[in-house]
């Protein structure tokens, strides 16, 4: 018997129709472990900011936008350092003698639902905010049907 067979996603298949995307998405999360091995850092908050509105906000405290990407494909959205640069112990600003703000390599992903869309990202005062938008189609829209 393999994990699969435990999953209590598993067991909630025969009970819903059109989902298997979903379940396995979360198969995938949960099922080989991956949350578990991820790291906290950068930390983030996910808001809902509308009825249909989100931003994920990660904080990046001593990063600029030159330091920080933001990708978004296949229903994964990842933001991550390019290259950080090692050397900057000395700058027109002085010695560094004592370093507290970490500007480690990072990547944190977030996984999007097929409905909503990212519509940008601003990083300001280190926090990195990506705006989205649940995306509701007519046919998910709530509708009177009308019995003959």
């Amino acid at each position: 018997m393999t994990s699969k067979d435990l999953s209590i996603f598993n067991s909630l298949r025969p009970f819903s129709i059109g989902f298997d995307d979903m379940f396995d998405q979360f198969e995938n999360m949960l099922g080989n472990g991956s949350l578990s091995t991820q790291s906290n850092y950068p930390p983030y908050n996910i808001r809902k900011t509308g009825k249909d509105k989100y931003s994920i906000e990660v904080a990046l405290a001593g990063f600029n936008k030159k330091d920080v990407e933001v990708e978004f494909e296949d229903n994964l959205l990842t933001v991550r350092t390019k290259q950080v640069n090692k050397t900057d112990d000395k700058n027109e600003n002085g010695e560094i003698i004592h370093k507290g703000i970490s500007q480690r390599q990072f990547a944190r992903s977030f996984t999007i639902a097929d409905d909503v869309k990212v519509n940008g990202a601003e990083l300001k005062d280190g926090l990195l905010t990506v705006a989205c938008e649940r995306i509701v189609p007519e046919y998910k829209k709530k509708k009177l049907i009308e019995i003959k």
